[in-house]
């Protein structure tokens, strides 16, 4: 996957999952094949190897080496709440709801945004 479609495939997840968790859902009988459980897949493929994927995009710009560690950590924290959540027979609005708060699913989403921004080619020219 591009960082771009990373990016896309996390933001999908979180958007639809706000929409699931204001419905209220009990849980979710649709098992595997179900539509939330296909973007939390599709949002931990993402994540699985994001801080390589934008360690290579941002390889000529040597100062972003600590962004780009935090990035990582926060990858792997929210990579790990999704898998718990996963894990879970039936999920719940309230489960996603909660994951929706999660700092670290907030943290990754917003280091997501700063360093798409700061990539993106007017950007990186601008800057070297």
């Amino acid at each position: 996957m591009t960082v771009r479609e990373r990016c896309t495939a996390i933001e999908e997840c979180y958007e639809y999952m706000l929409g699931y968790a204001a419905k209220g859902v009990p849980g979710d009988d649709t098992g595997a094949g179900g539509p939330l459980r296909h973007h939390l897949h599709r949002a931990v493929t993402a994540l699985t190897g994001i801080a390589d994927a934008y360690t290579e995009a941002a390889a000529p710009h040597a100062s972003f080496k600590n962004f780009l560690a935090l990035l990582d950590q926060d990858g792997k924290n929210a990579l790990a709440a999704i898998e718990m959540v996963l894990s879970l027979p039936s999920i719940s609005s309230q489960v996603i709801d909660n994951l929706n708060a999660l700092i670290h699913l907030r943290a990754l989403l917003t280091d997501l945004f700063l360093i798409d921004e700061i990539l993106r080619p007017q950007r990186v020219s601008e800057a070297t």
